[in-house]
């Protein structure tokens, strides 16, 4: 798997600096989304299903969510609002308890909370934001557009990719077609604030300025009439991840390259750039109370907390960062197809993982849907499939939403039939379960 922030060149730092730095492992997959609440703690949403909730020691796993956890974040009094690719937005209580809050038709890209309103925001690939009450007796006395306790969809000009109150009664919200929008709640106003031509993937909204990243890597400050205040457009693209903390006066943007970019929001001038990665994207940034630390997370399965003041004391473009845990000039290219194609989701050995799909130990001459303790999609409970060359082959040169419809594989096909024969070679052998022979 592609190392998403490296390690490697804190061997190098100072031991006070190496103190100060963090690292959260446990996940099976990549970090999607981090929030931090003001006690310091630290939760991760993950590519593996679950959320971690981190406070010393080992997490607290938090499962409920059937596909990745795409969106995390935090809400008084210990609990978690998250969201996922299951289309659900889950509330979770201090035990660790959960109940869904709301169902989109997509998958979930973002959520935000009003505890003046009572409300929880969420976007979605399904053109709709939700508005779901926290509780249902208080949203229903103190939010009257929400008589019912029932969430209800607000229509967007596409698919929508992030939200932010400003207040009890406006919602911003970021959308796929470039546009930045304006609710009105209490009137059910909608107004376009900008048409910036390329998605919006993040927003951050303050009582002064909105901040928003876009697809094509724009990085701008604006008035919220939307006049400019300030460009911070680099060439580097996406904007995947923002950050604010307001004590410091620091604003982070972490995008497509691996940069973290941090802001300094009273003068408007970049403060560090600081590249985390040499390959790989930044999806998730958040600050820790006091603003010192900075935590990342990418394609690796491990969330890093950067002291931001030593982030000036790194170089530019990491030696020794490699797109997969070993050179890939020292793999098979069956090997390559594997960690390409399947090792985000998949183990090989048998060993237990937390990994979001099941381990591929002694796939071949098993019928699918059959590991147990795996909670599998309905269309793979009951199969008659048989995992072998000929299968295995079928599913990635029709891709797996159309060898096997309804299933919680993410789509993808391997087009070149050599790669697909070398991706079966290898997993026969590495898959392999071991003989046993009677004395």
């Amino acid at each position: 798997m592609q190392r998403a922030l490296i390690l490697a060149i804190w061997l190098c730092a100072t031991s006070a600096g190496a103190q100060d730095f963090t690292t959260l492992k446990g996940h099976g997959g990549p970090i999607m989304d981090i929030a931090v609440d003001g006690d310091g703690r630290v939760a991760t949403a993950s590519f593996d299903n679950s959320v971690g909730l981190w406070e010393g020691g080992a997490p607290v796993w938090l499962e409920g969510h059937a596909a990745a956890v795409g969106v995390v974040t935090f809400h008084g009094d210990g609990m978690l609002v998250s969201g996922g690719d299951d289309f659900s937005v889950r509330l979770w209580s201090e035990g660790g308890v959960s109940r869904v809050l709301g169902q989109h038709r997509g998958k979930v890209t973002d959520v935000a909370v009003s505890t003046e309103a009572g409300l929880v925001a969420s976007a979605s690939w399904d053109g709709t934001i939700g508005l779901m009450p926290l509780d249902a007796d208080w949203a229903s006395a103190h939010y009257p557009p929400l008589e019912e306790p029932e969430p209800r969809f607000l229509e967007a000009p596409g698919a929508v990719n992030a939200v932010a109150f400003s207040g009890p009664d406006t919602l911003y919200a970021g959308t796929s077609t470039g546009e930045l929008m304006r609710f009105d709640l209490a009137k059910g106003a909608m107004l376009p604030i900008i048409r910036h031509g390329f998605g919006i993937n993040e927003v951050i909204v303050t009582d002064d300025w909105i901040a928003y990243g876009a697809v094509d890597g724009g990085t701008r400050i604006i008035d919220h009439e939307g006049a400019e205040i300030a460009d911070f457009t680099l060439d580097r693209r996406p904007i995947l991840s923002m950050a604010h903390h307001a004590g410091t006066h620091q604003l982070a943007v972490g995008d497509g390259h691996g940069y973290i970019m941090m802001l300094d929001t009273e003068d408007w001038r970049i403060t560090r750039d600081f590249r985390a990665t040499r390959e790989g994207p930044v999806w998730a940034l958040a600050f820790s109370p006091d603003g010192t630390t900075i935590w990342a997370g990418g394609l690796d399965d491990v969330a890093f907390g950067w002291p931001v003041a030593a982030l000036d004391a790194f170089e530019p473009g990491i030696s020794g960062a490699r797109s997969f845990l070993r050179p890939a000039e020292d793999m098979s290219n069956g090997e390559r197809q594997f960690m390409r194609k399947c090792s985000i989701c998949h183990a090989l050995g048998a060993e237990a993982s937390r990994k979001a799909g099941p381990s591929l130990h002694g796939l071949f001459g098993r019928r699918a849907g059959t590991v147990p303790g795996y909670n599998y999609s309905a269309t793979l409970t009951g199969s008659t499939i048989l995992w072998d060359e000929t299968t295995v082959d079928a599913l990635f040169d029709e891709g797996p939403d159309h060898y096997v419809p309804g299933t919680k594989m993410p789509m993808q096909v391997i087009a070149a039939q050599q790669d697909r024969a070398d991706l079966i070679e290898f997993l026969k052998q590495a898959t392999r379960a071991p003989v046993e022979h009677e004395e």
